[in-house]
């Protein structure tokens, strides 16, 4: 049975390599289901570990397979994400973006650079994990539908069938080295709302002549919060007063375009809605639609009501997740492990969570001694490169133990 200390071995070894694939892949990034260069990039690192893939998938993504010893036992699917964000990178360093605009500011760089450098380690292993392990690079995470939802659809857990699933995520609130786990419910499923109200634009000093939409718009923003009344708990997380889900529906624009002495003929708003229960989750979804149109009646107005189903709730594996967590605390040491508290931000591996048992956790990438600092989606936004030795080693440790058990 190989060892913990041997994996961090390898890890240590192949530490350069990663460093470079992650600094290649960040200097050179690409928007959601644009991948190409990076496709192709990745492509050649598989092809220079010999490990045959099949590419193309949702045109950009890829999936490889590494077989171990009987492999067929068991299919252990780990998954990286590929994309970049609309941001202009501020950092100046050395492997900073080369693509004026684009980002990667949520470290999608890491976790493919990680997953490829767990390859690395676990083809030198082969002889010491059952199973089969399947390697996903998936494109388009940052924007609806998901990546994850149109690979599931072109069967890329399919042949051979995946039993189980891992993947894992930066996170710049804890420190290189560490890493949190959460069993069960964990991120929050995320929709879009877009509501315009019509009304009927004119001078403001007439008022016998307008139906203000604007008045309605308001009415509507501050019903929907009473009819979603919440309760913060010690963790942050806003809870529905009445049946302790936790759910968010927050406005974060409404816009009018009139003036002074105009008053405009539709007022488009947007927020988002969040949860982790499907059932009041669909009743939230008609509830919204039923104080909008109910309000719109009251002052002569109406609404177009537009609401975008987007990521469903993420799930973590109960039985699975504890034990990657028991396993990362014999890598790392149990001080360097956390359980975390729910999220309300969402991730399209969701779609993933509810095809097979899975295990969704952080990777710490933070560095406050260095000014390491910076959360994701933001122009500063960087890493603790270290962090690429606990990415790549830990999940070679978490695919051996799984496919051992």
């Amino acid at each position: 049975m190989v060892s913990a200390a041997h994996i961090r071995a390898l890890a240590e070894k192949k530490y350069e390599a990663v460093r470079d694939i992650r600094r290649h892949m960040h200097q050179y990034p690409e928007l959601s289901f644009e991948e190409y260069k990076t496709s192709e990039y990745i492509c050649r690192v598989l092809d220079s570990l010999h490990i045959p893939y099949t590419k193309g998938f949702v045109k950009t993504g890829i999936v490889a397979h590494i077989e171990g010893k009987n492999p067929s036992k068991k299919v252990l699917a780990l998954r990286a994400d590929m994309d970049a964000l609309p941001i202009t990178e501020m950092n100046q360093v050395a492997y900073k973006s080369k693509h004026e605009g684009v980002m990667h500011a949520c470290g999608h760089d890491v976790h493919s650079a990680s997953l490829l450098g767990t390859a690395m380690i676990l083809c030198e292993l082969r002889e010491h994990f059952e199973g089969t392990v399947k390697l996903i690079f998936q494109p388009g995470e940052e924007v609806l539908p998901g990546g994850a939802s149109l690979m599931i659809k072109e069967h890329a857990l399919k042949n051979p069938d995946a039993t189980l699933a891992i993947a894992q995520h930066v996170f710049p609130s804890m420190e290189t080295g560490k890493v949190g786990f959460r069993a069960g419910m964990y991120m929050a499923s995320t929709d879009e709302i877009h509501i315009t109200v019509k009304g009927k634009g004119g001078h403001a000093a007439m008022a016998g002549d307008y139906i203000n939409p604007l008045v309605s718009a308001a009415e509507i923003i501050t019903e929907l919060q009473q009819e979603f009344p919440y309760t913060i708990d010690a963790d942050g997380v806003a809870r529905n007063t009445a049946n302790h889900i936790p759910t968010v529906l927050a406005f974060g624009k409404i816009e009018g375009k009139g003036a002074t002495n105009v008053i405009p003929d539709h007022v488009q708003m947007a927020g988002t809605f969040r949860t982790m229960d499907e059932a009041w989750r669909k009743a939230s979804h008609e509830k919204i639609k039923e104080v909008v149109e109910g309000i719109c009646a009251q002052h002569k107005t109406s609404a177009d009501i537009n609401i975008i189903k987007g990521y469903p709730f993420l799930t973590n594996n109960e039985t699975l997740t504890n034990a990657c967590m028991q396993a990362a605390k014999e890598y790392l040491g149990a001080d360097h492990v956390e359980e975390l508290p729910i999220r309300m931000t969402a991730e399209d591996f969701a779609y993933i969570s509810q095809e097979v048992p899975s295990c969704f956790y952080r990777l710490g990438t933070g560095n406050t001694s260095k000014g390491i600092t910076s959360g994701v989606h933001t122009a500063t936004f960087d890493i603790d490169e270290d962090a690429l030795k606990t990415g790549s080693g830990l999940m070679a440790w978490l695919t051996i133990t799984q496919l051992n058990s």
